[in-house]
């Protein structure tokens, strides 16, 4: 596996990632087995990034990743994050998910279901517009100063939120939503996590299985997945996504290689600052995922899938109106 630079002064890195929340929640049925069993091949091929939160099935799969790490610590890059208070990371009553006092108490309880005593990365999930970000920002340096985590990180935040956190201490990683059809990035956090020397990591780099190409109707999920609730996934919008796939799924079969792969290859093409996450609990897909960094895609190729795909084209937003509002800030 291919190695970067997270970040001007971060750990060096796989080119890609693993992203392990669907191990455990949204997406279909759980197996432990098969996740550790994933995990585990991901360490085989140098895929030694896992990234989590304990808002995943509120600590459920950070207690997974205990499960598959243990014995294993010194191979494996471990990033987590707090303060995703509506998707399960639970808050004590008069604490919000940014308060400083609740900083050390997330990362302890991480650790802890981590069966580690350091967290390589350790984000803040959501940024919360009731602390200022220099307040929690600055809790979340003493746990540096404390040698209970290596480096910072953000998740979804604006991009003024960037510079005054990077301001307190160095941000090492932004993790945002970024793909073929979520490109938005591209406008203001993408150029101000490289102006400031700051990694990026694309979660969802395969639209949550959308450019696999295997989801063109709402039926393809079953009952529980949580994508059912995703505007762009609605049968309405799903169905004009559809056309959108097609210079994917033509360049995929040029190459003899999977629509995935190829989503995964044009996001590698677009900086070596960039480090794609994409989210799998079985081997196989795993192995297909991490073979998209050695697709060379050709100029006239990624021109072709920028154009297919430019900014704002995909139908619906890519969450519910109501997480929408916890974005950006």
């Amino acid at each position: 596996m291919n190695k970067r630079t997270l970040g001007r002064n971060g750990p060096e890195v796989p080119a890609l990632g693993l992203g392990c929340m669907g191990m455990s929640i949204s997406y279909g049925e759980t197996d432990d087995a098969e996740s550790i069993a994933t995990m585990h091949r991901a360490f085989e091929l140098g895929c030694n990034l896992l990234v989590t939160s304990d808002a995943y099935g509120s600590g459920i799969n950070e207690s997974l990743i205990a499960q598959a790490i243990k014995g294993r610590r010194d191979q494996v890059l471990l990033a987590t994050k707090f303060g995703n208070v509506g998707l399960g990371g639970g808050v004590p009553e008069g604490l919000s998910g940014g308060h400083p006092d609740y900083v050390a108490l997330a990362c302890d309880k991480s650790l802890q279901r981590l069966g580690v005593d350091v967290i390589d990365i350790y984000g803040l999930h959501r940024v919360d517009a009731a602390v200022p970000i220099e307040d929690t920002v600055g809790a979340m340096k003493k746990l540096v100063e404390q040698g209970k985590v290596r480096y910072l990180a953000l998740s979804e935040a604006g991009a003024q939120t960037i510079r005054r956190a990077h301001a307190v201490h160095p941000m090492v990683a932004v993790e945002t939503e970024y793909s073929l059809w979520s490109r938005d990035v591209e406008t203001e956090i993408l150029p101000t996590c490289r102006e400031l020397g700051i990694g990026y990591m694309a979660y969802a780099p395969l639209g949550r299985g959308y450019l696999t190409a295997t989801i063109k109707s709402v039926d393809a999920l079953i009952a529980k997945d949580r994508r059912r609730e995703h505007p762009r996934f609605l049968p309405e919008n799903i169905n004009k996504n559809n056309d959108l796939l097609k210079s994917l799924e033509a360049i995929a079969s040029a190459h003899k290689a999977t629509p995935a792969q190829v989503a995964l290859a044009w996001l590698l093409a677009q900086g070596n600052d960039i480090v794609p996450i994409p989210g799998t609990k079985r081997r196989a897909y795993l192995e297909q995922n991490l073979a998209a960094a050695a697709l060379q895609l050709s100029a006239g190729e990624l021109a072709q899938l920028s154009a297919a795909f430019p900014p704002g084209v995909t139908a619906g937003t890519r969450y519910p109106e109501k997480q929408l509002k916890a974005l950006g800030i």
